[in-house]
């Protein structure tokens, strides 16, 4: 089964209108963990528009509770998340290329163009994250050559940029953007790399991507599960994309490119 890290940034953006406190963010952490979720994602960010440093104690704090499920933070390793990882010690850590100003993630780590000095950077702190018991993510574009780039740096895992899938997904031209997601995953499990996926996946279109590339061992789901929340309840949305997750058509999707 494909395991369900939910994103709560959402929940924080929320609650930051008001200064009062609600939504609590461990309080719908805790109600995803115990409708079965394996596990919280955060991503904090310098201007803390969404996650505080106080949410990333809390957070851990709460998920020590939960041993069997993973704290996830992520973000740009360049701008703060180190300490976070310092202070807190996450199960995983995802690298995340973003700019002080985006407003959300919008493509992956440059890995093959990248200066020499920068990537030389980047595999320090990848060493200094997994001394302090950090699975290191790269978050990438669905491409061969990046994903065997990431392996070179140290990484244990990808996190594969699954807008672009979202987007073709909803102009129903999937198929061929698929087929990108499918060269990834092999050349990730080709070079000892697991894989992670996240981006805009959502009720829709999350089965066809898991059906189509089954190797992916966690998802990262925020913005459309907890809008789906507001519908159905944190609990009922967690077990939704967990039936998701759960669900497998073999014979439906293309689990290989070399099929």
């Amino acid at each position: 089964m494909t395991r369900l890290s939910v994103n709560v940034n959402k929940v924080a953006t929320l609650r930051n209108t008001r200064n009062v406190g609600i939504p609590s963010v461990t309080r719908m952490a805790r109600l995803a963990l115990d409708a079965g979720a394996h596990g919280i994602t955060i991503h904090p960010r310098p201007d803390e528009r969404h996650i505080r440093r106080s949410d990333v104690s809390d957070l851990a704090q709460l998920l020590a509770a939960y041993p069997d499920r993973e704290l996830n933070i992520e973000g740009n390793p360049f701008h703060g998340l180190v300490e976070h990882c310092a202070l807190v010690k996450p199960r995983q850590a995802t690298l995340v290329p973003d700019a002080v100003s985006a407003v959300t993630s919008d493509h992956g780590w440059p890995l093959t163009t990248m200066p020499a000095k920068e990537k030389h950077a980047l595999a320090r702190i990848i060493e200094s994250l997994a001394l302090l018991g950090c699975r290191v993510s790269l978050f990438v574009d669905p491409d061969p050559d990046v994903v065997r780039e990431a392996r070179a740096l140290g990484a244990r895992r990808v996190e594969l940029y699954t807008e672009p899938y979202a987007r073709a997904f909803a102009s129903g031209k999937a198929a061929e953007e698929l087929l990108r997601y499918c060269r990834a995953a092999d050349a990730a499990l080709e070079c000892g790399l697991e894989i992670n996926a996240g981006h805009d996946l959502n009720l829709t279109n999350l089965g066809l991507f898991l059906d189509t590339v089954p190797q992916v061992s966690e998802v990262s789901i925020g913005h459309a599960l907890i809008a789906d929340a507001l519908e159905f309840g944190m609990a009922e949305t967690v077990r939704r994309y967990l039936a998701v997750c759960a669900r497998r058509v073999g014979s439906a999707g293309m689990a290989s490119s070399k099929a």
